[in-house]
């Protein structure tokens, strides 16, 4: 029997991850599926540009897997059962690709699980988020941001869009839309000061963006409720707002959580040097959803670039355990950011090893066309997933690893 490789979410780190190790394993040992709810990849760095009106094609997770063995099954988790090593699935509305599909609910079997479901929203419980605003965690909400200033612009007399939130996705999404869209008013709400964790070079030349796209900042305010056509602050001050987006902070699905895995507070999956579930030995977690510890002893924060690292980790461990081979640490580490400031603007602010703005940044048009190419080079890697296939890909060790994992868990509870 093969050994069975189920990848939930095919994100930057789900997906990935499934390329790389239908790349590595031989298909005679192994059968790898892919569980996502929608047909295509989201480029979720992207979601703010495709809000402000840019067109960007979405890549078919089928064409991207086709010939590669990955199949691919369209459906939402809906619970994970690690005891019985089982993952419940419901219809998504279609059918697989890339060598496999099948619809309907139900369940999977597994023998290794890749738990990469990411984040979304998080409302932090402030009233009205979920019922009056817009986001750009996925790509249905950006569609439906887009369709809401297309109408504001098509009324004539401009309108009101006001983002709450000024972490990176936050900064980037006003300025992109101020700049996209330069018949509308542009407000950004900052909790503290704005861009409080760059650098003093970094905040001025955020400020100045700001001025130039004629953005006004709010600063030190505190949303505590949403409404159709305002926003309510803590200090009394009233917002109107004809769209308002939400980019408070992202939380990941609460599914592990309930389903047994040892989790953090914030529902993010504790693991191992090798993004190894600490609960649960045949579980590995990367991307958004897991709780993984860097090289400077600080969690890595929730990013593109994190995807990445927990993602090769993940990797190799799997592959090396799978194949009896020594498991190289992969770099868990965090050292800069990119932000876009619209199409001809950005920054790239380094941070030290305490995730400390460094005094020096680089900003300008240069630093906009390098997380261009960024951009680029993750979708290229996604949509090329087994590029430089080897010859001679690993074969499975004799020991079968279902019941290495079971003498491991054993051993671990005695």
């Amino acid at each position: 029997m093969k050994h069975r490789i189920v990848v939930l979410g095919a994100g930057y780190a789900g997906a990935y991850v499934a390329g790389n190790l239908a790349r590595r394993l031989s298909r005679a040992d192994t059968e790898i599926t892919v569980v996502n709810a929608e047909p295509d990849f989201v480029e979720r760095m992207r979601l703010h540009q495709l809000a402000a009106g840019r067109e960007i094609e979405a890549l078919k997770l089928a064409d991207a897997f086709a010939g590669t063995g990955i199949r691919l099954r369209l459906a939402r988790v809906t619970a994970v059962d690690p005891e019985r090593q089982v993952v419940a699935v419901a219809d998504a509305g279609g059918g697989g690709g890339g060598g496999g599909g099948g619809g309907g609910g139900g369940e999977l079997g597994y023998d290794t699980l890749v738990y990469a479901l990411g984040s979304r929203v998080d409302d932090r419980g402030v009233h009205g988020v979920a019922v009056h605003a817009f986001d750009v965690a996925g790509r249905p909400s950006a569609l439906r941001l887009r369709e809401r200033l297309d109408s504001l612009g098509r009324r004539g007399g401009g309108g009101r869009v006001l983002v709450v939130g000024d972490g990176l996705t936050g900064i980037e999404s006003a300025t992109e839309i101020a700049e996209s869209r330069p018949g509308l008013s542009v407000a950004l709400v900052a909790r503290g000061e704005l861009g409080a964790r760059l650098s003093a070079g970094a905040r001025s030349h955020l400020r100045q963006a700001c001025d130039r796209l004629s953005i006004t900042v709010l600063e030190h305010s505190s949303v505590e409720a949403v409404e159709a056509t305002r926003v309510l602050c803590a200090d009394g001050t009233v917002l109107a707002s004809d769209a308002t987006v939400w980019t408070a902070g992202f939380a990941v699905n609460p599914i592990a959580a309930a389903g047994g895995l040892e989790v953090t507070k914030k529902g993010q999956i504790v693991v191992d040097r090798t993004m190894r579930s600490a609960s649960h030995p045949n579980v590995y977690a990367v991307g958004d959803s897991v709780y993984a510890v860097g090289d400077n002893g600080r969690p890595l924060p929730m990013s593109c670039g994190s995807a990445g690292f927990t993602g090769r980790q993940a990797v190799d461990a799997i592959v090396g355990r799978l194949t009896g081979r020594k498991i190289a640490n992969t770099k868990l580490v965090y050292t800069y950011n990119y932000i876009t400031l619209g199409r001809r603007d950005g920054m790239l602010q380094t941070v030290d090893d305490k995730g400390q703005a460094k005094p020096k940044y680089m900003g300008g048009q240069t630093s906009a066309l390098v997380k261009e190419g960024i951009n680029r080079i993750a979708l290229w890697t996604i949509s090329h997933p087994t590029f430089g296939v080897p010859k001679r890909k690993h074969r499975l060790a004799a020991a079968p690893l279902a019941e290495c994992v079971r003498q491991e868990g054993d051993r671990l509870t005695a």
